[in-house]
């Protein structure tokens, strides 16, 4: 070998780039630190998106002209999750007043904390507990009667978007979906635990999932098989090749949507969602002041029958002295500039 031969530097591979639109969670570092990047943000939400890490608040104006706070009274948001209600209910209470505020969520919780306090708004206006909202009864005791009450049944985008969760189909993570992952069985866990029957009830019930037969059983057989469904990918894989007699041209829409409504049935589940609202639902009567207010933001058919029901109810029963008369959806402008608010509906009921 020659002298320059040897002294010829040994060639390295450049790095490579990872393109100026990152699809892995963790890359899109812009979007996780909103205040840094502000011009990054403004642009996602310009094209209807909801930037990674963060979540936007759907209905704020139509809440805020129900509820009509004032300085001086008492209110709860029953789902503190991003903490955007809550600091627009915290400005209309101008220091005067007190707000107290929920969330199940261990991830998620200190973060909102930390930026809400950061804000100025520490202790003497705004108290902050992890706490379920069905245990709205053991608020009160230290709250006193609640002159507004607002609950925004959605999961928020923070935990949608982080793949580490397991709420979307779209990204690869474990098959969680627990709000309060330190609590409880997974989806992956209690898919393992459930029969056929009862796989496709929970389909039908949770989501109105027109394919649940043929999902529970495809899900049932991969098991017995010795498939490892403990994945969203894997799942998803389940529903696609269950889903594989649906015409071609239709198919790939078809499982999206089918994948939607397994993965939101699924998260209802696992985390007693509808138990857990029709508990609040009893309780609210009890913890409102009279003239009380409570708004609550459904996003799908099954949370918003019980909603109504309950409002209906106790209006009959002369609990609530009006309530809404029918959903308040959000404005074409929102759902324009906020996919996610599309399926909203928000219902109202006033305490005699």
């Amino acid at each position: 070998m020659s002298n320059s031969e040897k002294s010829e530097p040994k060639h390295q591979r450049r790095k490579r780039y990872s393109g100026t639109h990152p699809k892995s969670y963790n890359e899109k570092y812009k979007e996780l630190q909103p205040e840094k990047y502000q011009d990054t943000i403004a642009k996602v939400i310009q094209k209807g998106s909801t930037p990674a890490g963060m979540h936007r608040s759907i209905c704020v104006d139509e809440i805020l002209e129900f509820l009509d706070i004032r300085p001086g009274q008492t209110g709860l948001d029953a789902t503190l999750g991003y903490g955007g209600h809550t600091r627009e209910m915290l400005k209309k209470l101008e220091n005067k007043g007190h707000l107290f505020a929920l969330d199940v969520d261990p991830i998620e919780l200190p973060k909102t904390e930390e930026r809400l306090r950061g804000m100025g708004f520490g202790p003497e206006i705004l108290s902050i507990r992890k706490v379920n909202f069905s245990d709205i009864d053991l608020v009160a005791l230290e709250s006193g009667p609640l002159d507004f009450v607002l609950a925004d049944l959605g999961v928020s985008s923070m935990q949608i978007d982080n793949p580490e969760r397991g709420f979307s189909f779209k990204a690869d993570g474990p098959l969680d979906l627990r709000l309060d992952p330190l609590k409880g069985k997974s989806a992956a866990e209690r898919l393992r635990s459930m029969s056929q029957d009862e796989i496709e009830g929970m389909f039908i019930e949770n989501a109105d999932e027109p394919y649940a037969a043929v999902i529970a059983r495809a899900v049932t057989q991969e098991i017995r098989r010795g498939t490892d469904i403990s994945t969203t990918t894997a799942l998803r894989k389940v529903i696609e090749d269950a889903l594989v007699f649906v015409p071609e041209k239709e198919r790939k829409e078809t499982v999206k949507k089918t994948c939607q409504r397994c993965f939101q049935a699924l998260r209802i589940d696992v985390n007693s969602e509808y138990e857990v609202l029709y508990e609040f639902l009893e309780k609210i009567p009890g913890v409102l002041a009279p003239g009380g207010k409570v708004a609550i933001l459904s996003f799908h058919s099954g949370e918003d029958r019980l909603v109504k029901k309950s409002f209906q109810h106790y209006f009959r029963e002369g609990v609530y002295s009006e309530v809404s008369q029918g959903p308040i959806r959000p404005t074409a402008e929102e759902c324009a500039t906020n996919s996610r608010a599309r399926s909203a509906k928000l219902r109202w009921a006033i305490k005699a």
